[in-house]
């Protein structure tokens, strides 16, 4: 049986992603991607998969937003329309 808790964590996820997808700012979709591996850290925790909470954290969150920064350092920004 899903709890509140778990329901709103998926639904939160869900719409993170989503918005992730669609946001037009790189910068602005690496830190949804971040949040998103941020709430399915939390919601891996709840479920009792610690293990898998933790390697997520750290990959998810951790790895992957600084390599995303990085390269994102190393692109131009601006547009051209």
């Amino acid at each position: 049986m899903f709890e509140t808790i778990d329901i709103f964590l998926l639904i939160f996820s869900a719409v993170v992603a989503f918005f992730a997808l669609y946001v037009k700012d790189l910068l602005a979709s690496i830190v949804l991607l971040s949040a998103f591996s941020f709430f399915m850290c939390l919601l891996w925790a709840q479920l009792g998969a610690v293990d898998v909470a933790f390697t997520e954290a750290s990959v998810g969150a951790g790895i992957s937003t600084a390599f995303f920064v990085a390269t994102l350092y190393h692109l131009k920004r601006g547009s051209k329309d």
